[in-house]
């Protein structure tokens, strides 16, 4: 994130105070869209983690039934 350019104005510019509410907006709304971005992110992680629980089958002994024998002949 250390790669974006700051947003914050050069010591030599001033903002009149419309644009200073409007970068202001806009920076709340850029927050507010990555907080629900990660955590869209984080809800698809929790999702495919507890469908591949589920693909999984259980480990289980097969108990032989039907007249099957426990061991090879």
């Amino acid at each position: 994130m250390t790669d974006t350019p700051d947003n914050t104005p050069s010591p030599g510019q001033t903002l009149s105070a419309r644009a200073e509410a409007a970068r202001t907006e806009r920076l709340a709304r850029q927050a507010a869209a990555l907080r629900a971005n990660l955590r869209r992110r984080k809800d698809q992680a929790r999702t495919r983690q507890d469908h591949t629980a589920e693909d999984k089958p259980a480990t289980t002994t097969h108990t032989p039934g039907n007249g099957e024998s426990k061991t090879c002949p």
